[in-house]
């Protein structure tokens, strides 16, 4: 049950009131996949067989994570965040002028974000995946689209951090601390 933010004297509050709001898996995932993602990344030129290596570890999680999607939490859900395209372009309207609505589990851009870095990520793993195969080995459009989709996901990735930020000065909370802790302000 979240603390209650009541006055006890005159000038001391007690901590507001907090929400779960992340899970566990969805916070293990979340931050297993940016160290994954970086680690093959950095290690994509010089260390192959470690790249391929992470390589599956990134799929079991985006697989791992689909899965959650449809049957986790509340706010791991993807009927939880999934947005008509007008609200998403609605909601950043709205941030780009600082006034968007406040959400407690993602935002319309946020959840926008999850589907797009899923489904690069996913491409990614597929080609990853097909340039070990017998029937595209050699094929240099695989290795192209690889490196080009990873390089979409770097700006997904840097546009996501950008509306972290973005969202935790406009809402003045800190968004990294929630999916560190799981708690969001009530």
């Amino acid at each position: 049950m979240p603390a209650v933010a009541t006055t006890t004297e005159a000038g001391s509050h007690e901590a507001p009131a907090t929400v779960r709001v992340w899970d566990p898996m969805v916070r293990i995932f979340h931050w297993s996949l940016m160290v994954s993602f970086t680690a093959a990344y950095i290690s994509a030129d010089e260390w192959e067989r470690v790249h391929i290596k992470i390589g599956y570890i990134v799929a079991g999680l985006v697989a791992s994570r689909a899965i959650w999607g449809l049957i986790g939490s509340k706010n791991a859900r993807f009927t939880d965040f999934i947005y008509r395209p007008s609200t998403v372009l609605g909601f950043l309207r709205d941030s780009i002028a600082m006034k968007a609505k406040r959400y407690i589990g993602h935002n319309p851009a946020g959840g926008a974000m999850v589907i797009a870095l899923l489904v690069a990520i996913t491409a990614i793993s597929t080609t990853g995946y097909m340039m070990g195969m017998d029937a595209y080995w050699g094929q240099e459009w695989v290795e192209d689209t690889h490196k080009v989709i990873v390089y979409m996901t770097l700006g997904l990735v840097a546009l996501h951090v950008v509306g972290v930020l973005l969202a935790s000065v406009e809402h003045k909370e800190n968004l990294i601390k929630s999916m560190i802790t799981g708690k969001k302000r009530a």
